[in-house]
């Protein structure tokens, strides 16, 4: 079986193209790992500038997440073929009203995570789908995180066994490996935690034709 990827070991067959419009390495694994043929594309979206200006608007985190989503998937699919079914997927961190965004060095994931601990906090994610120039299809969901009150020590000792790999996660932690360790409650889809809520999206490829039923 060598060279052979999951997605051509897959019973799972796609009846149109589907275009990841992201390089989120998490949102590539849950695809793969669900056997989906796709491409992945960056789009060049500059996120903090939509954030910024929405929320000198007022705009809510759902909203923000939505709209992101949107102009992924709509850029995304402006540069693919007419049956092509492009993913744009956003999330956004949202504590008493604040919204974070990822963090750029290790000390701000410090005070991110200094910030949250011991607090309970949502993760709004969102997904849309577009074919041509339209949006076909969205889906908001909203898991609430409790952190653990943990220790500075534990604290120090995270971030040097995880590293830089925090700053690919708003929360700065991965559920799949020791960011598990920092929590103490998780409500809501695992997979939209980890960025895409998949099987929402799953279901909307079967209604749409791409996949088998």
């Amino acid at each position: 079986m060598t060279g052979e990827t999951a997605a051509e070991l897959s019973p799972v067959f796609c009846h149109a193209p589907v275009i990841l419009a992201s390089r989120s390495p998490a949102r590539r694994r849950l695809l793969e790992a669900a056997g989906i043929p796709f491409e992945a594309r960056g789009v060049g979206v500059d996120e903090d500038a939509v954030k910024d200006a929405m929320l000198a608007e007022g705009a809510r985190p759902r909203d923000i997440a939505d709209t992101l989503a949107e102009m992924k998937a709509l850029r995304g699919a402006s540069r693919a073929g007419p049956d092509a079914l492009v993913i744009g997927s956003d999330q956004v961190l949202a504590l008493d009203g604040v919204l974070y965004s990822k963090a750029d060095t290790l000390d701000e994931a410090r005070a991110t995570l200094k910030a949250l601990r011991g607090k309970r906090h949502e993760l709004v994610t969102a997904v849309a789908v577009a074919k041509g120039g339209a949006v076909i299809w969205r889906h908001i969901e909203t898991p609430r995180l409790t952190m653990r009150d943990m220790s500075d020590q534990f604290l120090e000792d995270y971030l040097s066994a995880v590293g830089e790999d925090v700053l690919s996660s708003v929360g700065c932690y991965h559920l799949e490996g020791l960011g598990i360790h920092l929590m103490s409650k998780i409500e809501g889809d695992h997979f939209s935690v980890q960025g895409l809520p998949l099987l929402p999206l799953l279901q909307f490829l079967r209604d749409h034709g791409a996949l088998d039923q």
